[in-house]
């Protein structure tokens, strides 16, 4: 019995056994360094960088998903790479080319299957997070774009050759694909609300956008600012609006509009049209702070340089700054206190304040263009 109470004294007096470094991902981000085919991790509240992992393609034109406990990242890149990243031992999981031409992803719900959007040679392509072995090929004829995660194991994308959107369920033992035709000419990017109603896709071929109610049993596309610069010459188009930056502002969406030095204000409710707000130049991102109040907006080629910040109560403009040449991307902090701007053509990413406009801090990056931070792995069409 004394050697039994001897033993229980060395363990409560040894303390608790060793345990490896604990790793939390909450705080951390990947920035695309679409020059040099590698992506920056940094930390938001240090405002650093962390480590560069190399080897990850043509990111040209990438984006990225995360996996729900934020440990992994799935970059798409234009090569037709699907690279899994690990965030905690900083290095490339797993990688498959499984296309000729991609143009982004996502990552179901469930967080078990990631899906790729293909140019060439079309179609989307669905893979297992784990092993990233193919689990389904979902040939379309045409270009795919706008591709997201719907409620249920869901994805939804349109095709730019067809007048067509199509949703693809993935909760049983094969696809089932519904596909919904008159959704416009084509069609070049498109998002999903966060409470997984409405895919809404921009229109190149024609002004307009078309929606889809997803919680009908049979969406209709229901086409929204048709003709919105009707009797008005558009102008020539630089660089495409990302619709995955269009902003939601309590009951008004805010919407870049495509050939045009504007934002346009719609009501989230009917799609009709509340109002619009001149710009600098055209749009490409209007993304909204977290909380609503504000629309940060940057432009293309040639004034993107600059960035407008517009108060979504007044619908004016009430800040406007030159944080460098080529501004590309916008990321808010979760709860939107700073925004990290990627500036490619200084070579660096600059921070700043939200409420005062002053700049916070910068980093030094290799060409970069997306920001994304861990927060998106629980926001869907993110």
């Amino acid at each position: 019995m004394k050697l039994l109470h001897l033993i229980l004294a060395v363990l409560v007096f040894a303390g608790p056994p060793a345990v490896s470094e604990t790793i939390a991902t909450g705080d951390l981000g990947l920035v695309i360094e679409r020059a040099s085919g590698s992506v920056l991790l940094v930390d938001q509240s240090d405002r650093a960088a962390l480590a560069r992992i190399e080897g990850l393609g043509d990111l040209s034109h990438a984006s990225l998903v995360y996996s729900p406990d934020q440990r992994f990242a799935f970059v798409f890149g234009r090569d037709g790479g699907l690279t899994k990243v690990d965030l905690v031992e900083r290095r490339i999981a797993g990688r498959v080319i499984q296309a000729g031409n991609s143009i982004g992803g996502a990552i179901s719900d469930d967080g078990a299957l990631v899906a790729v959007s293909n140019y060439e040679p079309g179609g989307v392509r669905v893979f297992d997070v784990d092993t990233l072995e193919i689990v389904a090929d979902i040939p379309t004829g045409s270009k795919t774009i706008g591709l997201v995660d719907a409620p249920g194991r869901r994805f939804v994308f349109s095709l730019w050759d067809a007048d067509e959107t199509w949703i693809a369920d993935l909760s049983g033992e094969t696809p089932q694909i519904t596909k919904i035709a008159g959704i416009g000419e084509n069609p070049y990017d498109a998002l999903i609300t966060a409470n997984g109603r409405f895919y809404i896709a921009g229109l190149f071929g024609e002004d307009g956008l078309t929606a889809l109610d997803l919680w009908s049993e049979t969406p209709e596309p229901t086409h929204v600012l048709a003709g919105y610069g009707r009797g008005e010459e558009p102008l020539p188009v630089y660089k495409m609006p990302h619709l995955e930056g269009w902003a939601l502002t309590g009951i008004e969406f805010v919407l870049p509009a495509v050939g045009r030095h504007e934002v346009l204000w719609v009501d989230a409710r009917d799609f009709k049209e509340t109002g619009r707000t001149a710009t600098y130049g055209q749009p490409v991102f209007a993304m909204a702070r977290p909380d609503g109040r504000q629309v940060w907006v940057n432009f293309a080629h040639p004034l993107n340089d600059t960035i407008q910040v517009i108060d979504t109560v007044t619908k004016e403009v009430v800040h406007m700054f030159k944080p460098g040449p080529a501004v590309l991307h916008m990321e808010f902090t979760p709860r939107g206190h700073e925004v990290w701007v990627s500036v490619p053509d200084a070579g660096k990413i600059m921070i700043y304040d939200t409420q005062t406009f002053e700049k916070r801090g910068e980093i030094d990056a290799e060409s970069p263009s997306g920001i994304f931070f861990t927060a998106r792995a629980h926001r869907m069409g993110l």
